[in-house]
């Protein structure tokens, strides 16, 4: 239980970092995909010293290292739709839609571990649902595509988390993060030189120094730190119960923007009746797995 504990605790802190990186998203004033390249490679340099340079990566056996590299290739897809759902409405609807991420689990780690589907896990999934049609129904409509974007950042967070539950306890965490980060960091390099869009330095490079310094932070604070934290309390988490917290992203993340980037003046009553529930359910998981699971 102390265990438990402090991996809750640890998840929480990458928790107020998950929400932090919406906002610096929306700050930042470059394309999303140029966004997630700089964001990634930062990060993979950040790591080289927690892996000594790469002389750690020679243990990681191939059969390990293939899926890893698959799965950073989801990491790089789920952060692309999600700051293009910030791009296209705003950080509160962006954040609100990832709260999904739980529903899709629910649905996913069953089939992916092999285990029985959890009766509790399904609910809770659904009761998220309703959350999520007072906030459709209220949402302007030129903000409904980001909405819908960020419902596929949901489904491959969902996808990318479980995965990993398969490999984060016989692989160090720093590995890990190491491989698929980096993984996503060659992803969206070879999209850049299939496309060839952004090869123009002028889309490419941040001309102002406070997209340098939010870059910074978003990269090594928000990513290389959170992203460690996450990892090790899904050692001793399962993966639906890990995302249930990192829903709480939207809380932290929309009392931030409310705060700095005034977007309570751009939202409705019912978007935060409907966020509201959300969270109420996120909060309500711990106690009702406690109480019921066993017995469901």
């Amino acid at each position: 239980m102390k265990q438990e504990r402090r991996s809750y605790i640890e998840l929480h802190i990458a928790v107020l970092l998950y929400g932090l990186t919406a906002i610096l998203g929306d700050l930042i004033q470059l394309p999303a995909i140029v966004l997630v390249w700089w964001r990634v490679l930062i990060t993979s340099l950040s790591l080289l010293s927690f892996i000594r340079f790469g002389k750690d990566l020679l243990s990681l056996k191939r059969k390990t290292a293939l899926p890893l590299i698959g799965i950073g290739c989801l990491v790089a897809i789920h952060w692309i739709c999600f700051y293009g759902s910030i791009k296209l409405s705003n950080a509160s609807v962006g954040l609100i839609a990832m709260a999904t991420t739980s529903v899709f689990t629910s649905l996913l780690e069953p089939w992916i571990m092999k285990r029985r589907v959890d009766i509790l896990e399904i609910i809770m999934g659904l009761l998220i649902i309703l959350g999520m049609l007072f906030i459709v129904q209220t949402i302007d409509l030129s903000m409904k595509n980001g909405f819908m974007v960020g419902f596929a950042a949901a489904f491959f967070a969902a996808l990318f988390g479980t995965l990993n539950k398969k490999y984060v306890d016989d692989t160090n965490p720093y590995i890990i993060t190491f491989v698929e980060l980096g993984s996503a960091w060659a992803f969206i390099s070879v999209l850049f030189i299939l496309g060839g869009s952004y090869m123009d330095l002028s889309n490419f490079v941040p001309v102002r120094w406070e997209d340098w310094m939010y870059i910074l932070i978003l990269a090594l604070l928000c990513t290389t730190l959170a992203y460690i934290l996450s990892l090790r309390a899904l050692k001793h988490l399962t993966a639906f119960a890990t995302n249930l917290v990192i829903n709480l992203e939207p809380l932290y993340g929309i009392l931030l923007a409310a705060a700095i980037l005034k977007e309570y003046e751009q939202l409705t009553t019912n978007f935060y009746i409907g966020g509201g529930i959300i969270i109420a359910i996120i909060v309500s998981y711990p106690i009702l797995k406690k109480r019921f699971s066993p017995s469901i």
